[in-house]
């Protein structure tokens, strides 16, 4: 109690200092942080004033992470790089690190896991200790080397899909603006008639019906999701295929490939790039919640969504284990919608 009220005081005597100074962000902050660890003392007692100024402690940690790596990226980069990562805020380079940290986990996930992805090291659910960072899960596995693959297979076969969906989508979408007549028709209204299937019934009745290899998960979620990046790359496209530059490439007897390649698609990249990002949060939710019903990735193999379903009896016993899963999968999804954010803030032409 003593240390909390410590800091209660600091952050008075930080929001005194900030009015006093006519500095309206210090003195805001520090008046909101003392507000709200006032209100988490009435209402949670001293363990929720204390979760609070964890909860703080935490982003204000975040943040100066963000703006080191930030510095770090711009002492990299070449000039022009250096000034744009610069004026990104901490939000972008916040998500620039969390999806560089979990590339660095899928990829070398071999060498940072302490154990293998399948091996019992102990009894089900012992705790946490000195060998195991998270304790095991129901078998007595590791969960933290499980997660630690688990950020391979659930974020790789979640861009696979995504990448897959993207060009097939993209591709279509592009040709039906550049064709038109029949064949714009004919891909819009297949595209149609794909979109009006709720994509959960969609893939639990395809997943059913031919399995749950990798393969097949891979190829089914693209299915779902290419209709979506078609109808966003048919109407950017359209906008483009009217521009003089585009008529001209046709009366010179230009080829459909060459105007999708030269003309149409460079002029296109910017809305695409984002959309990309934000069709990769939808598909690695719907993989994520595939594997949370059993019809996902299929054990032994470690994947975010069937850890958390196996793991859920513990949440019974004030274990909150399994929600670390749940967390890396939010946390993911998050830093991505923060550097798509920042994408179409730069593309929309729109100043700081």
């Amino acid at each position: 109690m003593i240390y909390l009220t410590l800091i209660l005081a600091a952050m008075v005597a930080a929001s005194a200092v900030g009015a006093y100074l006519k500095n309206r962000t210090l003195t805001l902050y520090a008046g909101l942080i003392t507000g709200v660890t006032i209100l988490f003392l009435l209402f949670g007692g001293i363990d929720g004033g204390w979760f609070f100024i964890k909860l703080v402690g935490i982003l204000i940690v975040a943040a100066l992470a963000s703006f080191a790596f930030r510095e770090i990226m711009a002492l990299i980069l070449s000039e022009d790089g250096a000034r744009e990562i610069r004026k990104a805020p901490l939000t972008a380079s916040f998500g620039i690190l969390m999806i560089l940290l979990y590339a660095i986990a899928g990829i070398f996930a071999p060498w940072i896991a302490p154990y293998g992805e399948a091996e019992v090291i102990s009894s089900a659910f012992a705790p946490a200790d000195e060998n195991m960072l998270l304790g095991a899960d129901q078998l007595g596995r590791d969960m933290f080397s499980r997660l630690i693959y688990g950020a391979r297979n659930s974020v790789g076969i979640a861009l696979a899909a995504t990448v897959l969906a993207f060009l097939a989508g993209t591709l279509a979408g592009l040709f039906a603006a550049v064709s038109g007549g029949y064949m714009d028709q004919l891909l819009g209204r297949s595209a149609d008639l794909l979109m009006s299937i709720p994509s959960l019934i969609f893939s639990l009745l395809m997943l059913s019906i031919f399995g749950t290899g990798v393969l097949v998960i891979v190829v089914v979620i693209a299915v779902i999701y290419s209709p979506r990046v078609y109808r966003l790359t048919r109407a950017v496209a359209g906008n483009v295929v009217v521009m003089d530059y585009v008529e001209a490439s046709k009366l010179r007897g230009e080829r459909p490939w060459y105007i999708v390649r030269r003309d149409v698609l460079p002029n296109t990249t910017a809305p695409l790039i984002a959309e990309f990002g934000l069709e990769f949060c939808f598909v690695f939710l719907l993989v994520a919640g595939l594997s949370f019903l059993g019809l996902g990735i299929q054990p032994p193999t470690a994947d975010w969504g069937s850890m958390v379903r196996e793991n859920a009896t513990m949440i019974s016993f004030g274990e909150f284990t399994p929600l670390i899963p749940a967390a890396a999968i939010s946390l993911l999804t998050v830093s991505v919608n923060f550097v798509v954010d920042w994408m179409l803030h730069r593309s929309s032409g729109l100043k700081e």
